[in-house]
């Protein structure tokens, strides 16, 4: 007889304090055949902190379209494995997605154990409406493509949220004062769940100015989240105002005013003076 399949299980792991592992992710990680680990020696790490021994295979975003099909069949043949990242919940800015679909095509059941993710610990303490928000991962690491990315998320109503690493930061929230401006609210969320948490609020210039003045502002790992445009009236003159920048740089600016205001519904004297 075949074996029934057996289940994957996504496992969210602790972001920093390991105490935020649950009991029934502890005894998730015990019982299955073996564990997927996007850095198998950071989950050694976890796991020996546990008591937990279990065969570790490697997972990550160079081998995971290869692996992916070996792991489906064990799965099919009976044993169930366990997904985890280096931090917080697998697949949100992290491997993993390739390995779910695959397993949700064969008919493998795929079972969420909950946890620590980093977006919703940060939106939970940030004062920023939360009922709605944009997760954006990770920018563009070049400063070109990355303020492309943001002119098309100048008009957002929604609270926006962003990763970013410590060597890219300073320079992340200057392109964002140029692209939203320097009033924008704002909340820069450091090493949350760490011994050195930070959760710094303020406009856009206020959080650039503090982790400018500060060495410390500028270590660890980030979220970023800032506030969407008000209303709809406002969204549509941040739409048009992004319109009338990039057709002004082909065509005189009274007509490149009246295009950016049909498009966007905007009123033309707040896109152009004339």
């Amino acid at each position: 007889m075949q074996p029934a399949a057996g289940t994957l299980h996504v496992v969210a792991t602790p972001i920093g304090n390991l105490a935020d592992l649950s009991p029934r992710a502890q005894d998730t990680l015990r019982t299955v055949a073996a564990i997927c680990a996007e850095d198998t020696r950071h989950t050694r790490h976890l796991l020996a902190h546990f008591g937990i021994e279990k065969p570790l295979l490697a997972l990550h975003e160079h081998n995971e379209a290869e692996v992916a099909g070996r792991l489906v069949a064990r799965l099919a043949a009976g044993e169930s494995l366990a997904l985890v990242s280096d931090a917080g919940t697998p697949l949100v800015s992290d491997p993993g997605f390739r390995l779910v679909r695959a397993a949700r095509e064969a008919g493998i059941r795929v079972s969420p154990v909950p946890g620590p993710s980093a977006i919703i610990a940060a939106l939970s303490v940030a004062g920023l409406p939360s009922d709605r928000f944009a997760f954006e991962g990770f920018l563009p690491a070049k400063a070109g493509a990355r303020r492309e990315r943001l002119a098309a998320l100048v008009g957002e109503t929604r609270t926006l949220a962003f990763y970013e690493s410590s060597h890219r930061i300073a320079e992340s929230l200057a392109d964002f004062r140029t692209v939203f401006g320097d009033a924008r609210r704002a909340v820069l969320a450091r090493e949350l769940t760490k011994l050195f948490e930070t959760v710094l609020d303020g406009t856009l210039a206020d959080l650039h100015a503090a982790v400018e003045a500060d060495a410390n502002q500028r270590k660890g790992e980030f979220v970023l989240l800032v506030e969407g445009v008000g209303d709809d009236a406002e969204a549509r003159v941040a739409q048009g105002k992004l319109l009338y920048a990039k057709l002004a740089a082909h065509l005189p600016p009274s007509t490149a005013a009246k295009l950016a205001a049909e498009l966007s519904g905007a009123p033309r004297k707040a896109l152009y003076g004339g």
